[in-house]
């Protein structure tokens, strides 16, 4: 609709230069060119207040007062038609997405397109789970768009964009917004919105955190904590595979680590199973995973798997418990 109104504006504009640059040829004479006859149509119906190229005779300033008549009406109503044609095209868009929303069940809820937002859903989408994006900046509105999300262009912080959302038929919610404050609002509201659903907020102050689970947040994440320790990890032990902290319902942090070791430095584990090498018993670490020679892994593996000379292992266990096995297991075991 909006290309055939589109092309029906440019038909009107093209005659319009035609039929008033025609005229101006015709009544100026000799002494008006083709150019400056266009060029006195243009400045005409644009009203950018330049002087007349020539002198105008009376017919001349007759043939003016049309062109404006017809060209600066018809061009404020061709603006005002396209102002229209938008609106309606963002309110079709509104409906459509809204459409599309209601028929959702189970899904999640991402407030908030910021940097860790636009990674929420690049892996939701990857995974194919259904989500819905609510962001108010028009920017981000535009990306969001061109990855075909769906999503809610509103301000999250009000009760019925999250109701809009479909936050009563959602499975959870992550509220990754840009301050703390309109987190912990958006937190609150969604917890008296739906009771059952699972949120995970992010802050940037420790504080806020607990704030954030007063309000009815699940999981807290602060990521300039997990980040800076997980590169302090790296950092201190560069073999590191993974750091994991889990929070106790006190709010006391554990402190887990993965890593992997070389069999090869460990002679006494050499072709034996996992039950037999001991490392649980002695060190109170788990073998979470077995890597060959070929890069395959098996992870989990029972008590009877055997741990061949060129393969590797992944141990899982506090910072201390795999300080210790470096240190002794190679001459202990």
């Amino acid at each position: 609709m909006i290309q055939n109104r589109g092309f029906q504006y440019l038909l009107y504009f093209t005659a319009l230069v035609v039929i008033g640059s025609t005229g101006f040829y015709i009544i100026g004479g000799e002494s008006w060119s083709i150019i400056d006859s266009i060029y006195m149509t243009i400045i005409t119906i644009s009203t950018v207040g330049f002087s007349e190229v020539h002198l105008l005779s009376q017919t001349g300033k007759i043939w003016t007062i049309i062109v404006i008549i017809f060209g600066v009406g018809g061009f404020a109503s061709i603006i005002y038609e396209l102002g229209n044609e938008l609106i309606q095209l963002k309110n079709y868009r509104s409906r459509t997405m809204r459409n599309k929303i209601a028929k959702l069940k189970s899904h999640y809820i991402i407030c908030g397109y910021g940097r860790m937002g636009a990674v929420i859903a690049a892996e939701l989408h990857k995974k194919q789970i259904p989500f819905v994006i609510v962001e108010l900046n028009e920017t981000k509105i535009n990306k969001i768009q061109e990855m075909n999300f769906i999503h809610i262009h509103n301000d999250a912080t009000m009760d019925d964009t999250l109701i809009d959302a479909g936050i009563k038929n959602c499975k959870g919610i992550v509220v990754v917004l840009d301050n703390d404050q309109d987190n912990l609002f958006v937190t609150m509201s969604a917890r008296n919105l739906n009771n059952e659903a699972y949120i995970i907020s992010r802050c940037s102050v420790k504080e806020t955190g607990q704030k954030l689970k007063r309000a009815g947040a699940n999981k807290v994440v602060n990521p300039y904590t997990t980040g800076g320790h997980r590169m302090s990890e790296l950092l201190i032990r560069p073999y590191v595979e993974d750091a994991v902290t889990i929070e106790t319902p006190e709010n006391t942090s554990i402190d887990y680590l993965i890593e992997e070791f070389s069999i090869d430095k460990f002679n006494s584990i050499k072709g034996k199973t996992v039950s037999d090498s001991n490392i649980r018993e002695k060190y109170g670490l788990l073998v979470i995973g077995i890597i060959d020679n070929k890069g395959n892994t098996k992870l989990n593996p029972g008590p009877n798997e055997l741990i061949e000379s060129d393969s590797k292992i992944i141990l899982i266990g506090s910072n201390d418990q795999l300080s210790d096995f470096k240190e002794n297991a190679i001459n202990d075991l």
